[in-house]
């Protein structure tokens, strides 16, 4: 009898830590994504440890222009619904493509394509996921136009390389996410960003170009970056219309 209450009770258990372990992930993930880490015995446990993971990756920073402007002329109670609606537009074009959303802050989303499940044409699902955020956006924009007389836009950066997946951060809080200089140029490449452009690095349109997808990317001159020797080449996929914002930020 006893033995059975034990079983009982560890099989509860074990349920109980599988269901939260998917709602945990599909705070970051589409619900197919879950479902397949958890059915992934090998990668579920190594998600849920400390280790790190080394794991090739693109990489998608997209970014409010207008907000500072948009906190001014709003009361905070107005705005907060606007950052709701615009962080779950963006959300749902992300699981709609399978990408993972990585870190959600002040106006800023970073997400990832290829990780922490390897997909093999993550750089095309990176790249129809921006063109869906920029167009679909850009009808939010116009409602908040005609809501609250605000102007808004969407700067989106884009970068391929080697990335460290793992749960970072203190025994009393972890969060899973990815680092690394694939990372960091992608921010760059976001920052740099007009609204309504899609800015992303060489590595990925060697990527595109390898699996024949031309998006119609126009060369830009190749960017400096603080602490490189060297400048990297970029290349712009712009909408037919831009929103030139004066808050807009440029940074190199």
């Amino acid at each position: 009898m006893r033995r059975k209450t034990a079983a009982a009770q560890l099989e509860a258990e074990i349920r109980r830590r599988e269901e939260v372990l998917r709602q945990t992930f599909r705070r970051y993930v589409s619900p197919r994504v879950a479902d397949k880490i958890l059915e992934d015995a090998q990668l579920r446990d190594t998600l849920l440890s400390t280790a790190d993971v080394r794991a090739h990756a693109v990489v998608l920073f997209a970014d409010l222009r207008g907000f500072t402007s948009i906190s001014e002329q709003l009361d905070p109670h107005r705005v907060v619904p606007l950052l709701n609606e615009f962080f779950s537009l963006l959300t749902e074009i992300t699981f709609r493509h399978e990408g993972t959303v990585f870190h959600m802050a002040g106006d800023c989303l970073m997400l990832g394509f290829g990780v922490p499940l390897e997909q093999p044409d993550s750089p095309q699902r990176a790249v129809q996921a921006a063109r869906e955020m920029l167009v679909s956006f850009g009808d939010l924009a116009r409602s908040w136009k005609a809501r609250f007389n605000i102007e808004a836009g969407l700067g989106i950066g884009i970068n391929e390389g080697d990335v460290v997946a793992g749960n970072i951060g203190s025994a009393s809080y972890m969060n899973y996410t990815i680092i690394g200089d694939a990372v960091n140029i992608a921010a760059r490449l976001c920052q740099r960003a007009r609204a309504g452009e899609m800015l992303f690095s060489s590595a990925l349109k060697r990527s595109l170009d390898a699996h024949g997808m031309d998006i119609g990317a126009t060369p830009l001159p190749p960017l400096q970056l603080r602490g490189r020797s060297h400048p990297i080449d970029i290349f712009c996929v712009p909408l037919e219309t831009r929103v030139q914002l004066s808050t807009e930020r440029v940074a190199a």
